[in-house]
């Protein structure tokens, strides 16, 4: 891991505007015309997320990074605020080549303002002053080559809400898919049907943060529960593999009749969909809930279990949660994948997700993607589940 990161170096090297420059000012310098938009009798409509911002001339969106310039909408590209090779278990995907490595890359700014954000630094960099970071100008062709370099298996959109910076994402992704890469969102899915039918050529795999079931709450992060509760039916319906993270924070969305409702409507979607529960820490401007227990977790992890889904992990406290980072058979409840934290102890899948005891198909995406890089894999064997599913179109 030391030796990815030397490597990266070169391309997350610190890097912000010249001089006294404005951060802002110097992110509008890395913008480009963007494609998730409409124009409306002199403004503009963004689609990117679901704020669904109307714009006049000059005027910026929720997440101040798309704004009205010119006849059309300005969008952020070509340019990282961080980039990292890490576990693909730490985005967290579960189901998507377990103990491979993941070259993940991020921009600033989002459409939420969520008090525990854990990548405030980066999410909040346009609202609050305190989250001072830098940027480096980058290509897409330097992000691919720095994932082969460090020998990952995907590409991935995170640490800001990729939504607002879609049009970037695809171009990374459009250089990463041909070269071999699975690509995939780390989300809080607030989409919209214009941003998944942008991205749904070069996407394998999109993780939720589904925050709570309250829309109420919701609404106190910037966000609305019916819009991410959409994106959900939204990726499943399109066959782009999903996986769903709830931080579970102490006084905020564990109430157990929340956790009910919440486990039951991913049930009713697929009960396959992998949930993962992950333990909250105080950050940022919510510093009063204590941290969330290995008790907290497995409470939560059983409620997941008994609305009937058949994939519940519980995160963040590796070795405390009883067995719950493992995968097991829906079928027979053989142990696959034995976890610790983010590491892969034992996996007895192989690239078919077939279960060696009892030969039941285990959704997920176990092989690499089809392409000129990666020849000799059928089409089903890439994409399916190993059930005969399908996980991008």
């Amino acid at each position: 891991m030391m030796r990815e990161r030397t490597e990266l170096a070169g391309v997350a090297a610190a890097a912000s505007g010249r001089g006294g420059e404005r951060l802002g000012e110097a992110l509008d310098r890395h913008t480009v015309p963007g494609s998730l938009y409409r124009q409306e009798y002199g403004t503009v409509r963004c689609v990117a997320c679901g704020h669904r911002c109307l714009l006049a001339p000059g005027r910026r969106g929720v997440c101040k990074v798309r704004f009205h310039a010119g006849d059309g909408l300005r969008v952020p590209f070509g340019y990282v605020a961080g980039v990292a090779c890490d576990p693909v278990e730490k985005k967290p995907f579960f189901h998507g080549l377990p103990g491979s490595t993941a070259l993940t890359f991020g921009m600033l700014g989002c459409d939420f303002h969520c008090g525990y954000c854990q990548n405030w630094i980066t999410s909040q960099s346009l609202r609050d002053e305190l989250a001072s970071t830098t940027f480096k100008p980058v290509t897409p062709e330097q992000l691919v080559a720095a994932a082969r370099r460090a020998d990952a298996r995907w590409v991935v959109s995170s640490y800001n809400e990729p939504l607002i910076t879609a049009e970037w994402a695809e171009a990374v992704f459009a250089a990463a898919r041909p070269a071999g890469f699975h690509c995939a969102f780390v989300s809080n899915g607030n989409a919209t049907p214009e941003a998944l039918d942008f991205l749904q050529p070069w996407l394998t795999a999109y993780k939720v943060d589904l925050k709570g079931f309250n829309d109420r709450r919701y609404r106190s992060l910037g966000g609305t529960l019916a819009h991410v509760r959409e994106t959900i039916r939204q990726l499943r319906a399109r066959g782009i593999w999903l996986e769903v993270v709830t931080l579970l924070v102490p006084g905020f969305n564990d109430d157990e009749a929340e956790l009910r409702d919440l486990t039951q409507f991913l049930a009713g979607v697929d009960r396959n969909i992998p949930w993962h529960v992950t333990a909250f820490h105080p950050d940022y401007r919510m510093t009063d809930p204590h941290a969330t227990t290995a008790r907290d977790l497995a409470r939560a992890a059983e409620i997941g279990t008994a609305a009937g889904l058949h994939f519940v992990y519980a995160g963040n406290l590796p070795g405390r949660v009883d067995g719950w980072e493992d995968t097991r058979c829906p079928g027979c409840g053989t142990t696959l994948i034995r976890r610790q934290g983010f590491r892969v102890l034992e996996n007895r899948l192989g690239c078919t997700g077939a279960c060696p005891a009892c030969g039941q198909m285990v959704p997920g995406v176990w092989a690499a993607p089809v392409t000129p890089a990666n020849p000799g894999l059928s089409r089903a064997a890439a994409e399916g589940t190993g059930s005969g599913e399908r996980v991008s179109s």
